[in-house]
C-alpha cells in the first residue's frame, strides 16, 4: 500500500470545507487558464505559419530550378525541359511533384488603367490543386501541348483594381527588343489567396505564349518548380536537389527566394515563447502559494506524522501528490477549454481578420496532437520542479512545536 498516496487522497477529500478549499480552486483555475491560453496561442501561431507557407509555396513551389546565370529579374535564361536529372528528381523520396514554368514581365491595360504584372506561364503538368481552392469566380483553364490556350486567371485584387470580371478580354503588353508587343487573353477565372504582394503581381496563363514571345522552341522553359511532401525537410531537400541537377543549373528553396517573409514568420515564434513563459510562470507561482498554504494548514498533521516516525521525504511526497492532483485537474479543464475554443474557431471562423494586414480573413488554427502533448508534459514537469523547493519547508517543522501549536 502506498502510504503517501493514501494520506494525500484523504486530504483531498477532507479539504473541501477547509480554508484551503477556495485556494485550491484558484490554483486549478490558474493552471486551466494558463494551459488553455498556451494551446490556443500555439494553435494560432502554427496555423498562421502553415497557411502562409502553403500560400507562398502555392505560388512559387518549395524549390525552383533555373539557369545558373539567372539574375533577380523575371526574364530568365531558358533551359531545356528534357533534363537528364528530371527522372532522378521525380523518383526521389519526399519529392511530390515537378512542373515546368516560365515568367515574363508585362503591363495590363484596361481602359485608362495600367498595371505592371508578371505573366506566369504554366504547362500541361501544372498542379492546379492550390488554385482550385482559391477560385472565387470562374474556373482554371487546361493547358494542351498541341495548341496555345488564350485563357488566364487573375486575382480578385487585380480584377477590382482594373475593373475586370470573368469572361472579359485582357490585353497585355510585353517589351521585346525595346518594342511593345501586345497579346489578347480571356479571363477564365478570378482567384484570391490573401497575399496581396503576390495577388497583384501574377497573372497565370499558358507557357506557350512566353515561348513564342521570347522566340523559344517548345522544349525551352524558364525552369522547374519542385514540390516536396514535408516542409520541415525543405533545407535538406534543397541540398539533395542541388546536387542532383547539372552544373549549369541552380536550385533555390522558397526560403532563399523570399527570405524577408520567412524571417517575419520566425519572429512569431518569439511571441509564442513569451506567452508560454508567462503562463507557466503564473501557474507555477500560484501552485507554490497553494502548496505553502496547504503545508501551513496541515502543520499539526505534519508534526503528528513526524512524531509517529514518518520521514521528511514521505511527508513531502504527500503534499506533492496533492499538488499533482491539483495540476492534473487544471490540465483536464485547460485541455477541454483550449481544444473547444480551437475547434470552434477552426470550424466556424468566429474571429475574423483584416485580410489586407494579415493575409487571411480569419484566425487560422492548427490543432497538432504532438504540440498539445508537449504543452501538457511541459506544464506538469515545470510546475512539479518548482514545487520541490518549497516542499523542503516540511523539513524545518519541529514535531514538538507543531503538536503544541495544534
Amino acid at each position: 500500500m502506498n502510504f503517501e498516496l493514501f494520506i494525500s487522497r484523504r486530504l483531498i477529500r477532507g479539504g473541501k470545507g477547509s480554508f484551503s478549499g477556495p485556494v485550491v480552486h484558484i490554483a486549478v483555475a490558474s493552471v486551466a487558464i494558463g494551459l488553455a491560453v498556451m494551446i490556443v496561442a500555439v494553435a494560432i501561431v502554427t496555423g498562421f505559419k502553415k497557411q502562409i507557407q502553403e500560400k507562398i509555396t502555392g505560388f512559387a513551389a518549395h524549390i525552383q530550378i533555373a539557369h545558373f546565370d539567372a539574375n533577380a529579374s523575371f526574364e530568365l535564361k531558358p533551359i531545356d525541359r528534357y533534363q537528364p536529372c528530371y527522372n532522378k528528381l521525380k523518383n526521389t523520396e519526399n519529392i511530390r511533384h515537378i512542373q515546368v514554368f516560365g515568367t515574363k514581365a508585362g503591363i495590363i491595360k484596361a481602359g485608362d488603367q495600367m498595371q505592371g504584372v508578371v505573366f506566369h506561364g504554366v504547362g500541361s503538368d501544372f498542379d492546379w490543386s492550390f488554385f482550385r481552392d482559391k477560385m472565387v469566380d470562374g474556373k482554371v483553364f487546361r493547358v494542351k501541348d498541341t495548341a496555345a490556350n488564350d485563357s488566364v486567371i487573375v486575382s480578385r485584387s487585380l480584377a477590382k483594381l482594373l475593373n475586370l470580371k470573368t469572361g472579359d478580354p485582357l490585353r497585355m503588353y510585353f517589351i521585346i527588343d525595346n518594342k511593345a508587343r501586345g497579346r489578347k487573353f480571356l479571363i477564365s477565372g478570378i482567384y484570391e489567396t490573401g497575399l496581396e504582394e503576390f495577388d497583384q503581381l501574377y497573372v497565370f496563363g499558358d507557357l506557350a505564349h512566353i515561348q513564342k514571345l521570347n522566340g523559344w522552341n517548345s522544349s525551352q522553359v524558364s525552369g522547374f518548380e519542385v514540390f516536396i511532401r514535408d516542409f520541415r525537410d525543405l533545407d535538406k531537400m534543397g541540398e539533395v536537389v542541388y546536387h542532383k541537377i547539372g552544373y549549369d543549373l541552380n536550385a533555390r528553396t522558397i526560403r532563399d527566394i523570399y527570405p524577408q517573409l520567412f524571417d517575419w514568420l520566425s519572429l512569431q515564434d518569439m511571441n509564442v515563447i513569451i506567452i508560454l513563459a508567462l503562463m507557466v510562470m503564473v501557474a507555477g507561482i500560484t501552485m507554490i502559494s497553494t502548496l505553502l498554504i496547504l503545508i501551513l494548514e496541515r502543520t499539526g498533521m505534519i508534526g503528528m506524522l513526524k512524531a509517529l516516525g514518518a520521514k521528511n521525504l514521505s511527508i513531502r511526497k504527500v503534499f506533492l501528490y496533492n499538488a499533482g492532483y491539483i495540476i492534473g485537474k487544471g490540465l483536464f479543464w485547460g485541455n477541454v477549454v483550449g481544444l473547444a475554443l480551437g475547434f470552434i474557431q477552426y470550424k466556424f471562423h468566429v474571429i475574423a481578420l483584416p485580410q489586407e494586414s494579415y493575409f487571411m480573413s480569419y484566425v487560422p488554427i492548427n490543432l497538432n496532437l504532438i504540440n498539445i502533448l508537449l504543452l501538457n508534459a511541459g506544464t506538469v514537469l515545470i510546475c512539479m520542479c518548482m514545487l520541490i523547493v518549497p516542499s523542503f519547508i516540511i523539513t524545518r517543522i519541529s514535531p514538538v512545536r507543531a503538536i503544541r501549536f495544534d
